[in-house]
This record gives C-alpha cells, sequence and structure tokens, in this order.
C-alpha cells in the first residue's frame, strides 16, 4: 500500500518533471515570443481553419509547449503569450494538477481563441483564470480542416490541442489555471 506522503512525493516530482523543456529560467520574452511564432506558423499552415479563427478573434493565447506526467496524481505546466492583433501584449503560465487512473507523461500545445471583448477581458482581468465551461473545443482533424461549426463559432472561448506526442492518451484543458508571469 502507497502512503500518502509517498503519494504526494510522486505528485511533486511528476509536477518538477512537467515543468522540464518548458522554458523556465529561459531567456525570457525573446524565447517565449519565438515559440509562439513557430506555434502560430505550424497552426496556419497545418490547420488552414485556424487562420479565419485568428482573423476573427479579439485575442488568442499561444501554448507552445506544455508537459503532462502522471502516476496516480499528476500535472501539466507550460508558459505562453496572450496576442491581441498579432502583438503579444501578457505572457502566461498554464498549470493543472489531477488525480485518478493515469500513469505516463506527453507533451502537447493548445491555443485558445477569445472570440468576444467581454471575454477576453474577463481573461485579461482575472486573477488566475480557469479553462471552464464557457470555452468550447474545437477538433483538428487529419485532413488539415478544423472542427468548428456556426455553433462553436459563436462561442466565446473557442480551445484548440493540437501535436500531441506522448504516452498518455488524451489531453484536456479542464482545470487548467492560467497565471500571468514576467518571463
Amino acid at each position: 500500500m502507497i502512503s500518502r506522503r509517498t503519494l504526494l512525493a510522486m505528485g511533486g516530482a511528476g509536477l518538477g518533471l512537467a515543468a522540464c523543456g518548458n522554458g523556465v529560467g529561459s531567456n525570457g520574452g525573446a524565447q517565449l515570443d519565438a515559440r509562439v511564432d513557430a506555434t502560430e506558423n505550424y497552426l496556419v499552415r497545418t490547420y488552414p481553419g485556424t487562420q479565419d479563427l485568428i482573423n476573427k478573434a479579439v485575442g488568442v493565447l499561444y501554448m507552445p509547449l506544455m508537459t503532462e506526467a502522471g502516476f496516480g496524481i499528476g500535472g501539466s505546466f507550460g508558459r505562453g503569450a496572450l496576442r491581441i492583433n498579432n502583438v503579444t501584449v501578457d505572457y502566461y503560465a498554464a498549470t493543472s494538477a489531477s488525480v485518478g487512473f493515469q500513469i505516463g507523461a506527453q507533451q502537447y500545445a493548445h491555443a485558445l481563441f477569445f472570440m468576444t471583448q467581454e471575454a477576453l477581458s474577463d481573461f485579461r482581468h482575472a486573477d488566475g483564470w480557469q479553462m471552464g465551461a464557457d470555452a468550447r473545443y474545437a477538433l483538428p482533424d487529419r485532413g488539415g480542416s478544423l472542427g468548428t461549426d456556426t455553433l462553436t463559432s459563436r462561442e466565446p472561448v473557442i480551445a484548440l490541442v493540437f501535436g500531441q506526442a506522448g504516452l498518455i492518451a488524451g489531453a484536456t484543458l479542464a482545470g487548467t489555471k492560467y497565471t500571468r508571469i514576467i518571463p
């Protein structure tokens, strides 16, 4: 039987592992901006429908690299940038924790498209915004199209998870907390 202390230590180790390779202690904003540029270019090239979303959105939060690890207790971490009119206005860290049947690690990227000024304002003025029910997922298919429809495009926030690699099945942003940072 694994003690509670052991589980907490393993969870802490998992979160420490999740921070590896995510730019912690990096050159700051310039490195994050370069990663965000590469992520945006990848999205537009791989999923052409994202260009329409970018054009319609009042702001886009790009999280170029999220690292998730878990063994019973898990967590994820990543850093990214919020862009308005294709200009970086703020940097954010995203973190989440989970408990349950899980084992493995994966990396993925995601973008949040803020489709209304109100949703963007709520995000920017919150003291740690948490992904919730006000967001709708758009799913890219292998043909390069984006799974949005007229209902999805009316949502205040559209979330797109892409570029998954690793050994945990699926990635979800539910319970992910976004906090403004100074890189």
